[in-house]
């Protein structure tokens, strides 16, 4: 057999494609999604409809798979920007969101010398931490403010032709096919408090390679925390106190072993931990695999998705060509938008890419996850500084 002979009747374009949300409303609403767990419309909704869940079936494909995502928001009437975060529940873990939130389960007690407050975001007895499939940012207002005529006229800046009718991600996912294999819960999750909230629209796409010899990985995946409060958790600041650590165990058959690792920073007052520079530092067993300081300085790219944005006007000297033709300068005020500003691996209107390293020369056996934020900040009153944080293992066997 030619390793490179594709399979009889297989067409390389072709895609198994599920879309668990259509234009799906996700909202803070207690009258219309009732606290617990509310059904209907397809989906199951918590935490008053700020947690979209429904159930889809993968099939175990045969060959190599690549796996993508993409996800289509637009507000609602929310004209905030939002964390956002798409995320499988593993079907191992006995003990889930929806259980907790029925009141048929709680998270597994921890050790509040350990991890304070912060219940479900490490695993425990019959209990895996969500994964996430994609951390997003709601931009400000997208799609429902964009066509504004108000805003249009006073608020575009001259450097975008309009305002975008909706945001859109795309992500490979590949590497967490194993767990969206069989009956598993997909969800989404937007940090709104306001009835009107967002839209999203999420495709999952699983394509197939033709070829014969082309065979599908035996790819793990182990969770190991998620700080991203869902339902019925706490805000995590606990960084600003103490480092998280994680034990975890791999393997014998354990090979390319990687660690992904996402995170954002928030507190969105000035000085929070949104707007100022925070190193991070992830070790495992005492041995440093990630040090850097999570930071984007692109936002202002992000702009034309963004128009319900706060704007100030700022003064500057700005150099020109006049109407004689000649160089100038003179006094300016500059409008500048909120979601210009620099933050802390996020944009209003971005997706937020998983740092990736390999745990090189790691060997079967039990091993601790450390995860530090030396200078963050704690949430005190309105000033909710906190960092979420999902990292997960993946290797072959």
């Amino acid at each position: 057999m030619v390793c490179d002979e594709p399979v009889f009747a297989a067409k390389a374009d072709t895609a198994l494609v599920i879309k668990p949300f259509v234009e799906a409303p996700v909202c803070f609403n207690p009258n219309s999604y009732p606290d617990k767990v509310w059904k209907g419309e397809g989906v199951i909704r918590l935490d008053n409809g700020r947690v979209l869940l429904k159930k889809i079936n993968v099939p175990q494909f045969k060959r190599n798979v690549a796996v993508r995502v993409k996800v289509r928001l637009t507000s609602n009437g929310d004209r905030w920007d939002k964390s956002g975060s798409l995320f499988v529940i593993p079907a191992s873990s006995a003990i889930n969101m929806i259980e907790v939130a029925a009141g048929n389960a709680k998270y597994p007690a921890v050790d509040s010398t350990k991890l304070e407050k912060l219940v479900g975001v490490v695993p425990g007895k019959n209990y895996s931490p969500t994964v996430e499939l994609m951390r997003f940012m709601t931009p400000f207002g997208v799609g429902y403010y964009s066509s504004d005529s108000i805003t249009n006229a006073k608020r575009k800046p001259v450097y975008i032709d309009e305002f975008a009718p909706f945001v859109e991600w795309e992500q490979d996912i590949t590497d967490r096919y194993s767990l969206l294999t069989g009956d598993v819960y997909v969800g989404a999750f937007i940090d709104s408090w306001t009835k009107e909230g967002y839209k999203i629209s999420v495709e999952l796409s699983f394509k197939e390679s033709p070829l014969k010899c082309d065979k599908l990985p035996n790819r793990k995946v182990l969770p190991l925390v998620n700080t991203v409060y869902y339902t019925g958790q706490a805000i995590p600041d606990m960084f600003a106190r103490k480092s998280l650590e994680v034990p975890f165990t791999l393997p014998k058959k354990a090979k390319n072993v990687m660690i992904n690792y996402i995170v954002t920073g928030h507190g969105g007052h000035s000085g929070g931990d949104e707007f100022v520079k925070r190193e991070n530092i992830v070790s495992v067993d005492g041995r440093e695999v990630i040090r850097f300081t999570p930071w984007r300085t692109d936002c202002a790219s992000f702009r034309r998705f963004n128009p319900s944005s706060g704007v100030w006007l700022q003064k500057r000297t700005a150099a020109y060509i006049s109407e004689e033709g000649g160089r100038a300068e003179k006094e300016i005020e500059e409008p500048i938008a909120s979601s210009d500003l620099s933050r802390s691996n996020w944009c209003p209107g971005s997706v937020v890419t998983p740092f990736t390293a390999y745990l090189e020369n790691i060997e079967a056996g039990e091993h601790t996850l450390k995860i530090a934020i030396p200078t963050a900040q704690p949430a005190v009153g309105d000033k909710l500084n906190h960092w979420l944080i999902s990292a997960y293992l993946v290797w072959e066997e």
